[in-house]
């Protein structure tokens, strides 16, 4: 969602962070923002009204300029409904103050971190299955920036919640990952699994 904005910004060349008359315009994108999800769970496909979106929301200057949007505590404040409202219809959701801002109570939370350098090849990996180069180290200094902006932040800054459990993936398979995390969850929730919420931030 706070990608969504900062597209928006970016398309209409609006300078980030954003002042004035900039400001409050985000702000209302962000609150008459269309956004709704399509498609399988584990690939799904995102849109802004009627345009399909989910590769432009992947892009390095979107993920600059997500880190900026989401410092105003008035778009954070519009978008942290919107996020409620989905995990009141049962979604698993993710993001970087999910467990501490968004979902405090829910039963299951983790909250998952890889050094910055697997992450970043991680990242090379996805934009070249786009077609798309970067360099590595670019990337990886990029990726420190913006934990070090997310989590100094005055408003929900990056952190653990006290009760989600810090899962380090950096020599761990995607599916290694998965199997673990189901296997917690099946612990802690038991038979409450089919009615409860779980949440992770990455």
């Amino acid at each position: 969602m706070y990608r969504a904005v900062a597209l928006l910004a970016l398309e209409a060349g609006i300078p980030l962070p954003p002042r004035g008359p900039d400001k409050e315009l985000l702000i209302q994108w962000a609150r008459d923002l269309e956004m709704h999800f399509s498609g399988p769970p584990l690939a799904p496909q995102v849109f802004l009204g009627a345009r399909e979106v989910s590769m432009a929301l992947r892009g390095e200057e979107v993920s600059r300029a997500a880190s900026l949007v989401s410092a105003i505590p008035e778009i954070r404040q519009e978008l942290v409904q919107r996020q409620r409202a989905l995990g009141a219809q049962g979604a698993v959701v993710e993001g970087r103050d999910i467990g501490t801002v968004v979902f405090p109570e829910a039963p299951v939370k983790f909250f998952l971190t890889a050094r910055p350098e697997v992450r970043a090849r991680r990242r090379l990996e996805e934009l070249a299955k786009q077609g798309r180069a970067a360099d590595l180290r670019v990337v990886t200094e990029e990726i420190r920036q913006r934990d070090l902006r997310d989590s100094s932040r005055e408003v929900a800054p990056l952190r653990p919640a006290p009760d989600a459990l810090v899962v380090d993936t950096s020599d761990l398979s995607l599916e290694a990952v998965v199997s673990h995390l189901e296997r917690v969850t099946r612990q802690r929730l038991g038979p409450r699994l089919a009615g409860s919420r779980a949440c992770h931030q990455p």
